[in-house]
């Protein structure tokens, strides 16, 4: 059955080729409206999944859908189709001096397949994205969301039949084993996985599949105080990076505080403790916050409290003597989505901003903007911790490939 799903998406991405984007975007604008329209039915498949899921799961939030939550999502599907269509875009042409021109222009990649956990907002953004950028989409979401998935992918699914549009474009799969298995073995029918979750399904994906795999999402995110840091900026960077939405992966995991500054420590984490954030700091900074951060909250770190992507209300505390010390730091435990700085000095920041290898460096900047629609993409699929094809969030044209078009005057080579 699966293989027989995954044949009708091929052909069904053949007639999105052939769609013009006037139509396209007619259809996102529709789909999001659709979406409002029939929001207390998502919202009842909705509460159907959280009856399932205790509420001190770390994905209880991100499982969660509410009438904001909806509204953002066809924000974003509104703001995906009032963007400039990625195909066709001619990057590059040359006339050899035989007299073949070749141009080399953007196209889509074909079937994107997208395995994803309890997140149902990533369904609406991986097809309005793929939607747009002329590709059909493969889902395979976890168990946890899949009365949510089914209901959002109705919506879709009564929009595109309305417009004569073949459903497979966005094809759900099962959310059992069994369908992960063969979408990752589709070799032929699927051009790309992209797996948007934990560390262990990233991972997973990674060593099982016979598709190409961009890796996304696993998030171990560090902000550095340095010696030259303003206390009022770290306090509002590191509050904000932390507790703004805990279960997504820019979430903030260690905060690195130079030696100088510990005395601003209880300053910089006063503000975490109305949020009821456990902080697992080492002996220095323990030191610092002891009598000044409530004392059932801190805890004494251990090695396993660094290099550990919490996404929950806890963050780790690691002390050092320089900025080199803070590089290495990061070197050792960063998972290469986002690192951050919050300092004054002009030098500090340019060396870390040359130094760190991660897909977005901050400088004075929360890592909570991490994310496609805050850096202007419309929505995103994923935020790629990789170097091959695409890195850091994922949009419209990282959705694209390209291929070479020759044309001539009867040119034969000899």
């Amino acid at each position: 059955m699966i293989n027989e799903l995954l044949q009708q998406a091929v052909v069904a991405s053949r007639q999105l080729i052939t769609l013009d984007d006037a139509i396209i975007n007619r259809i996102l604008l529709d789909t999001a409206d659709a979406l409002i329209a029939r929001q207390e039915e998502v919202l009842a498949a909705n509460a159907e999944d959280l009856q399932r899921m205790d509420p001190a799961n770390p994905k209880y939030d991100r499982l969660k859908l509410t009438e904001e939550r909806l509204a953002g999502i066809a924000g974003d599907m509104r703001n995906v189709a009032s963007l400039p269509s990625p195909l066709g875009r001619l990057l590059s042409e040359v006339t050899r001096p035989n007299g073949m021109v070749i141009r080399k222009v953007t196209v889509p990649f074909g079937v994107i397949g997208v395995i994803y956990e309890a997140r149902p907002n990533v369904t609406f953004d991986v097809f309005s994205l793929c939607f747009k950028s002329g590709n059909a989409c493969v889902l395979k979401g976890g168990s946890d969301a899949d009365s949510s998935n089914r209901a959002l992918v109705a919506i879709i699914h009564d929009v595109l039949a309305k417009q004569g549009i073949q459903p497979a474009v966005c094809t759900l799969l099962p959310p059992d084993r069994e369908a992960t298995t063969e979408l990752l073995n589709a070799v032929g029918l699927v051009d790309l996985i992209i797996p948007r979750g934990s560390s262990s399904l990233i991972n997973f994906v990674r060593d099982h599949a016979r598709v190409p795999v961009i890796e996304t999402g696993a998030g171990i995110c560090h902000t550095y105080f340095d010696k030259d840091g303003d206390t009022g900026k770290g306090r509002e960077i590191v509050n904000n990076a932390k507790t703004r939405r805990v279960s997504v992966c820019n979430a903030l995991d260690c905060l690195i505080i130079h030696r100088d500054r510990l005395a601003d420590l209880p300053s910089i984490c006063n503000k975490l403790s109305d949020s009821n954030v456990t902080i697992y700091a080492d002996k220095p900074a323990f030191a610092a916050l002891a009598g000044q951060y409530p004392e059932s909250l801190l805890q004494p770190a251990v090695a396993d409290s660094f290099g550990t992507e919490f996404l929950d209300y806890k963050m780790a505390i690691r002390t050092v003597s320089s900025l080199d010390e803070a590089l290495e730091h990061i070197a050792r435990y960063s998972s290469k989505h986002s690192e951050s700085i919050v300092s004054e000095s002009a030098e500090a920041i340019r060396r870390f901003q040359q130094m760190v290898d991660a897909a977005c460096v901050y400088a004075n900047v929360s890592t909570a903007f991490t994310d496609g629609a805050q850096f202007g993409f419309g929505a995103e699929i994923g935020i790629s911790t990789q170097k091959l094809h695409a890195r850091g969030p994922m949009a419209l044209p990282e959705l694209t490939t390209y291929k070479y078009i020759i044309e001539g005057e009867g040119q034969i080579r000899k």
